[in-house]
């Protein structure tokens, strides 16, 4: 008779809710900050939201296109412009979609992220939101505007490691 191991166990019911809980699941991205902007730090910082717009996330409708966050004199930061739409079985008691909303990071993160904005081109730009263990988080990134110049040259770099990986595969397919 064949002895069990550890690695073929079946996962109970709790177990297999919990691994997907954890699981990081993509609500919205913002893919027009990688282009606009040079990406130097990134953070993760949670969101206070209230019911509504977190049953609103857990439908993954959200928008992070127009959104921005800042740096208020207290030292909070806030993402603002973010659409989050009213939850459909929402009540008077619904959010409004396009109201700020606080971040929740370290002080020591916070300094930081203020001292450097305070320097010439740089800005705070939220890049995705998505559900991990549960809670809904936040990526932002510290980044440098691009100039136009810029923004072409890194299209022509992508078209050339397109052009080059299709030759590649080309060449493979002839070869093998």
């Amino acid at each position: 008779m064949a002895k069990k191991t550890e690695g073929t166990k079946k996962l109970t019911p709790a177990e297999r809710a919990k691994a997907a809980a954890a699981a990081h699941k993509t609500i919205a991205r913002n893919r027009r900050a990688t282009h606009d902007y040079f990406i130097e730090d990134r953070y993760e910082a949670g969101l206070a939201l209230t019911g509504t717009e977190v049953k609103a996330l857990r439908m993954g409708r959200a928008s992070l296109t127009e959104a921005w966050i800042e740096i208020d004199r207290n030292g909070e930061a806030w993402l603002q412009g973010a659409h989050i739409p009213e939850y459909l079985q929402g009540t008077w008691n619904n959010h409004s979609p396009r109201r700020k909303r606080k971040l929740l990071l370290h002080r020591s993160e916070l300094d930081k992220l203020a001292q450097r904005v305070q320097a010439k081109g740089y800005t705070i730009v939220p890049l995705e939101l998505y559900f991990t263990g549960g809670r809904v988080k936040l990526e932002l990134a510290l980044a440098r505007g691009k100039q136009d110049w810029d923004k072409r040259q890194a299209l022509r770099e992508a078209q050339d490691k397109r052009d080059a990986a299709r030759a590649m595969a080309s060449a493979n397919r002839r070869r093998g």
